[in-house]
């Protein structure tokens, strides 16, 4: 088994997580190019079809009769398959991630009919989701939210802005979360699914980041959507979406692992195939330390990332441990390949670099999803909560 693949041997799993890990990593490793084109829509729209083509797509979806590989969505089964896809390329991460969350709704609050209607494609690759909740004023601070829903006979009119909404522009549809006004903040807020043809629904601006991926602002005006679209009861589209990103969060922690072990072994090839000074760089004490850091940093992770989708798994709050895991991944995995790239010399900083595309790559996850100051913040309040003197 090679290094990437070791800790599957750990406690947190089963003989069939090794094997579908193991399947993944040759099947990436042949269909999976390590870098994407120019045209990242059409890169991400043929990774979603080769994915959902050969199975791949099944663990984030929740339902056998719907596509999905087992009746709820196994936390341990969409990290495995973040961290290796993350290893190989950083958008086939994207592409697996998003049909997941995007849909993520519709798998734990969908009426039978909406399942029926949107999962089966969504796992097959017909179909692209995606998940908007955020909003120019509203991210971290759901409850902020602006947008609105207004009921009127058997539709809900929606009025309003999303913005880093990923796959928008590509999407086929969104799920898109509004104030309905049931109760005040958090309370008042309403899940839909929005069809992308639907009258009212523009895509305002595509936006460019350091990683290219699909990513847009929406506008709603006077878009809409029948109520059978709503997903679960009015006014609880905030326990939808937070239900939704709990499934998820764990797993942004095991794309950094992907990101993180693929430096470490770009630095490694490098650290002993640079000559200097009449010998390797890998001779010098100084790139052993830096080499023994991030792989200790990249396990450390690695165990409070399992730890989570294990615990979660087994049916047990983790929002102290997602959130450790979130934190811990994201920021170390930054730090490992800052090192990387420092190893590489000049040649780090050369666009096109592996780990120059990785140093783009990492950055955002520290972000979405909730930001690592917004882990903290968790992480604290749950310590303190807990703390009996």
């Amino acid at each position: 088994m090679s290094n990437n693949l070791e800790h599957l041997q750990w406690p947190f799993f089963e003989s069939r997580h090794a094997e579908f890990a193991q399947a993944l990593d040759a099947w990436a490793a042949e269909h999976v190019k390590a870098h994407h084109g120019s045209d990242t829509d059409a890169e991400c729209r043929t990774l979603v079809r080769k994915l959902g083509a050969a199975g791949w797509l099944a663990p984030a979806i929740a339902g056998r009769e719907y596509g999905g590989a087992a009746e709820a969505i196994e936390t341990r089964s969409i990290c495995l398959a973040r961290e290796t896809l993350a290893r190989h390329n950083g958008l086939a991460d994207f592409a697996f991630a998003m049909q997941g969350l995007g849909s993520g709704a519709i798998s734990l609050a969908g009426s039978p009919a909406q399942k029926a209607r949107y999962l089966p494609k969504v796992a097959s690759g017909e179909a692209i989701p995606a998940f908007a909740l955020s909003e120019p004023n509203a991210g971290s601070d759901v409850a902020a939210m602006q947008c609105t829903a207004r009921i009127e006979g058997d539709h809900a009119v929606i009025d309003g802005d999303k913005t880093w909404i990923s796959n928008g522009g590509i999407a086929d549809f969104y799920v898109v979360f509004a104030r309905t006004g049931e109760a005040p903040g958090a309370r008042g807020i309403s899940a839909f699914i929005v069809d992308a043809d639907t009258p009212g629904l523009e895509i305002a601006e595509r936006i460019d980041v350091i990683a290219p991926h699909p990513l847009a602002r929406l506008k709603f005006t006077q878009c809409r959507v029948p109520l059978r679209q709503r997903v679960g009861a009015g006014g609880e589209g905030f326990k939808v979406s937070m239900r939704t990103l709990d499934v998820f969060r764990t797993s942004v922690a095991a794309a950094a692992l992907g990101f993180a072990r693929h430096a470490l072994n770009e630095a490694l090839a490098r650290a002993t195939n640079r000559q200097m000074f009449g010998g390797v760089l890998a001779d010098f004490q100084l790139t052993q330390a830096s080499l023994a850091k991030m792989a200790t940093t990249i396990d450390g992770a690695a165990l409070l990332t399992y730890r989570a989708a294990w615990q979660r798994d087994q049916g047990k709050t983790v929002t102290r441990e997602a959130a450790m895991a979130k934190l811990q991944a994201t920021e170390g995995a930054q730090q490992v390949i800052d090192a990387a790239v420092q190893i590489f010399g000049g040649q780090g900083v050369v666009s096109g670099q592996s780990v120059e595309r990785l140093y783009r790559e990492i950055r955002a996850l520290r972000i979405y999803e909730g930001a690592t100051e917004v882990q903290q913040l968790i992480i604290g309040r749950d310590l303190i909560k807990a703390f009996s003197p």
